[in-house]
């Protein structure tokens, strides 16, 4: 083990428990430091349709311990995934943001327009022990002429104002066929705590899955997954708090096999980054960027096995937490978490490992 991991744990493994198998790891610390960890629970089998289940446990110590998993949302004969939390600081409020479709059809039937996805939101006002009924919001959300939508998955973030806003991704109906048809990245907000929602800014064709935060001068940083076959993240910058983006490019440092990943900002303004490093589903790193994202640090690689979708947090203590997909024979074996030290990911960035790389 890396020297700047300090700790992993299993929070959920494949074969144990009533599901077949978990999947899409989203992390959010509550105002009074409980730990919360969310992934979809799937019944039937591995892919993306079936009965699916949102899930939940709960760490009340940094991450160190934690609650056996409880049930967030389950709609008998209904796929409800991709879950997109982000806690209120006004209130202590969490809200979780999640797509819905008929278990029976998959992305390929939505993007054929043969189903409907759908947007979700429930919240816990009791750091995640109970949820309310959740609320379709879909009409406020999602264009008429989108098919394929996908919350998230993985943290969403409150800017300085108060704004909540939540990374997304979505496929236009153009040909009714999902390999033909343009993906674009996008983000929804809430100006009043979640209760309602509106449409922010949307990428060009060919990017897909989406994360961001707040950089310290208030620009909101978007880092989207390609659907291009760049080979390498996207990113783009917002000055008006995600109601619509800057141009989009390329980053060639942050090489990816198409997979989703995860950002973060720092108290101090670093930007940390989680994602397969590599043109495979694998060698899950955690990089740093101490320049809004312009430059990237090499990374601390939490792991050389498969690996996938990530998420990332930051407890009360400072410690950085990666909740990631991975194993070592089957690439959705395990959804693990490793501890890190942000003194040490900050570290090796000023020890020279950054590489600049700019392409507009």
């Amino acid at each position: 083990m890396s020297h700047q991991i300090r700790s992993t744990t299993d929070l959920w493994e494949r074969g144990t428990g009533e599901f077949h198998t978990y999947r899409i790891p989203a992390l959010a610390v509550t105002t009074s430091g409980v730990v919360l960890a969310f992934c979809e629970g799937r019944r039937d089998g591995g892919g993306d349709a079936g009965q699916i289940d949102l899930l939940l446990r709960r760490s009340l110590d940094g991450g160190r311990t934690w609650e056996p998993d409880q049930v967030v949302n389950a709609e008998p004969g209904f796929t409800n995934g991709n879950p997109a939390p982000v806690v209120d600081r006004r209130t202590g409020a969490v809200v979780l943001l999640f797509s819905r479709n008929p278990a029976d059809r998959n992305e390929t039937d939505i993007c054929a327009g043969r189903a409907e996805r759908t947007v979700w939101v429930t919240r816990s006002t009791d750091e995640g022990l109970t949820w309310s009924e959740p609320e379709d919001v879909t009409a406020a959300t999602k264009a008429r002429d989108w098919t394929w939508y996908a919350t998230g998955p993985g943290h969403g973030v409150q800017l300085d104002s108060g704004r909540l806003i939540i990374p997304c991704d979505h496929a236009v109906g153009v040909h009714l066929d999902r390999w033909r048809d343009p993906f674009r990245s996008h983000v929804i907000y809430s100006d009043d705590g979640g209760a309602t929602w509106a449409l922010g800014g949307v990428l060009p064709d060919g990017t897909n899955e989406s994360t961001l935060a707040q950089l310290r001068d208030g620009q909101v940083y978007f880092n989207v997954r390609n659907h291009a076959d760049t080979g390498c993240r996207g990113y783009a910058y917002s000055d008006d708090e995600g109601e619509s983006f800057g141009a989009l490019r390329w980053h060639p440092t942050l090489v990816e096999p198409a997979c989703q990943g995860s950002v973060l900002s720092t108290a101090s303004g670093v930007l940390l980054f989680s994602n397969p490093a590599s043109d495979r589903r694998e060698s899950l790193t955690v990089r740093c960027s101490q320049d809004g994202g312009e430059s990237w640090s090499s990374g601390v690689r939490l792991t050389a096995d498969p690996a996938a979708y990530s998420d990332l947090a930051i407890t009360e203590e400072g410690t950085v937490l990666c909740l990631y997909e991975t194993g070592t024979e089957k690439l959705y074996d395990s959804l693990r978490l490793a501890a890190l030290s942000l003194d040490d990911l900050v570290g090796e960035h000023s020890r020279g490992e950054a590489r600049n790389a700019r392409v507009e």
